[in-house]
């Protein structure tokens, strides 16, 4: 098996399963908008994952929720963000939700990642929450107020702040995940797990408490335990999850079963931005779709994330993304003049690396060195490089498509490189800019400027 890196542990540990059966949940989207490339960088660790462990001869049975619910309260004042979307697009929630859904999908698809067994949707799932809910006020973990609120109980979980480190004594009122109208709880660190409707006339259900929705937190605890049959080998999530959103998950399974739910935590750490976090008041969150609007293949960001420790911060630039594309063609490239045997062969130090809490970047080093080893024969290398790609998941056989340049693009390509000689720069971005709007990918070295199709 492979081992991970275990947020709970703080240790890498194997990955175990008690079956046949690796299961594999990971938080999916909130779709009120598209992801960006950080929120699919998290996506990409947990394909990473289920790759990994089909290549080591693994079942895996993989599960994303989708949430279509609106509960989200942080950073809102009276209105949470599906609420706020659908009145800013002028269209109904779920029509909002399902849009952004179909969104998301796409972009899984163009990033290569396999698909999950299942995408349970939080709206599709609210008796099943309910039912949870219920049992954890019977088991004497979670209170019913008079306004119609359900709390969980956090002093009732003894070993609460295990996975992020916050102690219950220690937590401070007023943290950004709270709602604004949660008076009625006993303890400031109770979270809610039911809401009543109040003065919302959208996206609200029937329940034993009264017409509501429900918490943020009993979602994933609700499908992860009733489509996992009560054990989860890999939970997976971004690290701005681990609390309290992990935390208070935990804490609620737990609870729920009676037992560990979770075998192991693992997350994906921050992806800023050329230095910068990215945010919409910042102006630099990017999509999947701005990199190829860029002329991009989508599978350079894949290998420029796959370059990067998975636990370690990261910061993509649009010079490493050119960078990765160029590496991906030339691979492919490579790959066509290796011969055409679709057998696969493992590298020991590739397998090591991969096994070794996913070490990508050590795995994506190594082919560089076969890519470029006389001693190593082209059947070889292209059979190391389809076994690698089997977790890597680049497309490597997938031929590149070149054509010949018209004599405006040849005349172009004749500018830019004199406006580099006489240091216009600001004239040699712009016909990069106009060279790439045609599917025309320039890198520039000591040797002067290349080209290539994205």
């Amino acid at each position: 098996m492979i081992s991970i890196y275990d947020t709970l542990l703080r240790k890498v540990s194997q990955v175990t399963s008690a079956g046949s059966t690796v299961t594999v949940y990971c938080c999916g989207p909130t779709v009120y908008r598209d992801a960006h490339v950080g929120n699919l960088r998290t996506f990409l660790l947990a394909d990473l994952i289920h790759r990994a462990l089909i290549q080591k001869g693994a079942q895996v049975n993989f599960i994303q929720n989708i949430t279509d619910v609106g509960h989200m309260s942080e950073d809102v004042q009276g209105e949470d963000k599906m609420l706020q979307q659908a009145h800013l697009e002028k269209r109904d929630p779920f029509e909002i939700a399902r849009a952004y859904e179909a969104g998301f999908h796409n972009d899984l698809q163009r990033l290569n990642i396999l698909p999950a067994n299942a995408y349970p949707r939080a709206s599709e799932t609210i008796n099943l929450m309910q039912k949870y809910i219920t049992k954890l006020i019977d088991g004497g973990f979670a209170y019913a107020t008079a306004a119609g609120s359900v709390y969980f109980d956090s002093q009732s979980f003894e070993t609460y702040g295990a996975i992020s480190g916050n102690r219950l004594d220690s937590l401070k009122p007023g943290h950004r995940y709270e709602f604004t109208d949660e008076g009625d709880k006993r303890f400031h660190a109770d979270w809610a797990l039911w809401k009543p409707a109040g003065s919302r006339t959208e996206m609200i259900w029937d329940s034993p408490w009264g017409s509501g929705f429900p918490g943020w937190h009993i979602e994933c605890t609700a499908m992860s335990l009733s489509l996992l049959d009560n054990r989860i080998d890999v939970h997976v999530g971004g690290i701005d999850l681990r609390f309290p959103h992990h935390e208070n998950e935990r804490a609620q399974s737990n609870s729920i079963i009676n037992s560990e739910a979770v075998g192991m935590w693992v997350h994906g750490e921050h992806l800023l931005f050329e230095g910068r976090k990215m945010s919409k008041s910042s102006g630099n969150v990017v999509l999947l779709q701005d990199v190829i609007d860029r002329g991009l293949d989508p599978l350079a960001l894949r290998l420029c994330l796959l370059e990067n420790r998975y636990r370690a911060q990261m910061d993509l630039t649009w010079a490493a993304m050119e960078a990765a594309n160029s590496t991906l063609r030339r691979w492919r490239t490579s790959m066509s003049t290796w011969g055409s045997a679709n057998s696969a062969s493992a590298d020991a130090e590739v397998a090591t690396a991969i096994k070794k809490d996913l070490d990508t970047p050590r795995a994506i080093l190594r082919l560089r060195a076969i890519e470029k080893d006389s001693q190593i024969s082209p059947h070889d290398k292209r059979a190391i490089f389809l076994h690698a790609d089997q977790v890597l998941g680049l497309e490597l056989t997938r031929a590149v498509i070149d054509k010949p340049l018209s004599p405006e693009q040849a005349s172009l390509l004749s500018q830019r490189a004199s406006a580099r000689e006489l240091k216009n720069w600001s004239q040699s971005d712009l016909l990069r800019d106009d060279l790439l709007a045609q599917g025309i990918s320039i890198s520039d070295g000591p040797a002067g400027q290349s080209w290539s199709w994205t």
